[in-house]
């Protein structure tokens, strides 16, 4: 399954890592990251594992409408490896709507993990992660202060249709193998990569998943399903480097872990805000029927058998009774 979401960010927040190095882990790693940027030790950091019944429903929540994203112009795009991922540069005429203000796009880009893995995700529904995350970014900069608003599509399934939107992207995967590699790409729908409806969403105050982690950013994660086909994810997950010079290292798991919610509230634009229960928990209420139903099964054989052989002795008793009954006659 594929994990769709859409950043939106500020153009100058895209740049702002003040020329620290960071990886996702290692010395450089998330866990470190707060050292060199301390708003990632924030309290309203983002991704987050967002649990389905602890969600409030908001009636008044609109839909984000994508402008522009069907006609990206007849411009080439940029796909760029810069070590921590792989981005798509995406032309200032496409918008969004359905937002407190207007954001421009600015570029996508994806997160995944190592080959073979089911996780890669950033964000996760009641506890699971999946096999990969793309975001897609927009760019709002004011003179004193910038925001940001991702959407988030939730997890598409992996299967043996390939996704001709994603193929758009991975095709082209092996043309920037290392670091620093860019690559053109014929102009496509990229509306495609969004979900077909996008009225079922949650929505919540977060932040940027890499540093410098600011925490201006309001995240709606989308609620319907894709599909992406098994060869497409292991693409994504075994043609890219995070290096440019030998040794090479691949470029996976480059992903953020949940952090805490704390006391934020996620709200939902839909009654019904995921499964009632998680796959986990789906397969332990099964095997919990399962049992239970041997068990009655079991008792219900055992009061049968009870109950014949006190049939049994009712009729050898009164046989008894009458063979007796005939002796002494």
């Amino acid at each position: 399954m594929l994990f769709f979401a859409l950043l939106v960010k500020v153009t100058w927040i895209l740049a702002a890592d003040g020329g620290h190095h960071w990886t996702y882990e290692g010395p450089h790693g998330q866990d470190h990251w707060p050292t060199s940027y301390p708003e990632c030790g924030g309290d309203a950091q983002s991704p987050i594992n967002i649990q389905t019944d602890s969600v409030i429903f908001d009636p008044d929540l609109p839909a984000v409408q994508p402008h522009g994203y069907d006609q990206p112009g007849t411009e080439p795009l940029d796909l760029h490896n810069n070590g921590h991922t792989v981005q798509l540069s995406l032309p200032s005429t496409l918008h969004l709507g359905g937002l407190p203000r207007k954001y421009t796009a600015a570029q996508l880009h994806l997160h995944w993990g190592q080959k073979g893995s089911q996780e890669g995700s950033e964000h996760q529904i009641n506890s699971e992660a999946t096999v990969a995350e793309a975001c897609s970014v927009a760019a709002l900069l004011l003179q004193t202060h910038a925001s940001a608003a991702p959407l988030a599509y939730t997890p598409p399934q992996v299967g043996e249709t390939e996704n001709q939107a994603y193929g758009h992207i991975l095709s082209h995967l092996h043309e920037i193998r290392h670091k620093d590699q860019i690559t053109s790409v014929p102009p496509f729908n990229v509306r495609e990569l969004l979900p077909q409806q996008l009225e079922q969403f949650f929505r919540y105050n977060g932040s940027l998943t890499t540093p410098p982690c600011y925490q201006s950013v309001v995240w709606t994660v989308f609620h319907r399903r894709a599909q992406i086909s098994v060869e497409q994810l292991e693409k994504l997950q075994g043609t890219l480097f995070s290096t440019e010079e030998e040794p090479l290292a691949p470029l996976i798991q480059n992903y953020r872990i949940p952090q805490p919610l704390n006391q934020r509230t996620i709200f939902a634009s839909f009654v019904q805000a995921g499964p009632l229960y998680t796959t986990g928990e789906m397969l332990g209420l099964g095997v919990g029927i399962l049992a239970g139903c041997l068990c009655l099964l079991l008792a219900v054989y055992f009061i049968a058998q009870k109950i014949r052989k006190k049939r049994l002795g009712n009729r050898k008793s009164v046989a008894f009774t009458s063979a007796r009954a005939t002796t002494e006659a």
